[in-house]
């Protein structure tokens, strides 16, 4: 579904990304784990065409993604629920909804997105004439996945969902996650500092540090490895 090759991504001579590969097969869960700084934020704005790479290739479904515009990417069945959740706060839940469902397949399957929405996220349905910026934070992290679901995606991009939340709120999060994946069969390349979390809950993963992968490997491989143990686990 996508393969990325030998990615680089530069910001003013310094060098973000330097020959990423990663891949996601369809209905796969794979998780980017690292520190802060390490270029999973910018990994996923490449993706999305936010920032433009150095070099290498990004293929999407048979496309070029490199060659479609970033304004229609989403189209293609990619949706990128950004760090930071990102609402829009004086709009209600519904609004925001609404606006994540303006895809093609977004539009043609709003009914049935609304109600896999609001029964992952029941709260949503609760508040969902209640403006967005009054929401808590793990409400208006439930929001920006809500509102990446209503495009009707075959691949969710999900930076760093458990940011800024409290344990028992980021557990949520994580169980909804999984939901989706085994449950509705979507695509989910989750970029994380909840390495644990992340890794238990993926088919496979990438650890990415300063720019590199350094390690991947399937859930069970990652997690019985030392050097992950060490630095991720604190085993």
């Amino acid at each position: 579904m996508l393969r990325i090759a030998s990615l680089d991504v530069a910001y003013g001579g310094l060098r973000a990304l330097d020959g990423v590969s990663i891949e996601v097969a369809h209905g796969q869960f794979v998780a980017v784990v690292g520190p802060n700084g390490a270029g999973k934020t910018t990994l996923f704005r490449a993706i999305s065409g936010t920032v433009t790479p150095a070099g290498g290739t990004i293929h999407y479904d048979g496309h070029d993604l490199l060659a479609v515009p970033a304004a229609r990417r989403p189209h293609l069945g990619i949706a990128h629920v950004p760090e930071g959740r990102q609402v829009f706060p004086s709009m209600t839940v519904l609004e925001n909804l609404e606006l994540g469902a303006y895809t093609e397949a977004g539009r043609a399957r709003w009914r049935e997105s609304l109600d896999l929405v609001l029964q992952l996220f029941p709260v949503l349905g609760a508040r969902r004439g209640q403006l967005a910026g009054t929401l808590s934070g793990g409400e208006q992290q439930m929001l920006a996945i809500g509102r990446g679901l209503a495009s009707a995606p075959k691949l969710l991009m999900l930076d760093e969902p458990s940011m800024g939340l409290a344990p028992a709120v980021a557990d949520t999060i994580f169980d909804r996650i999984q939901q989706i994946h085994h449950e509705h069969g979507v695509a989910v390349l989750l970029v994380e500092q909840r390495v644990a979390e992340a890794l238990e809950s993926c088919d496979r993963g990438y650890v990415l540090e300063t720019g590199r992968i350094v390690m991947q490997g399937n859930h069970d491989a990652l997690i019985a490895d030392d050097r992950v143990k060490k630095a991720y686990l604190g085993l």
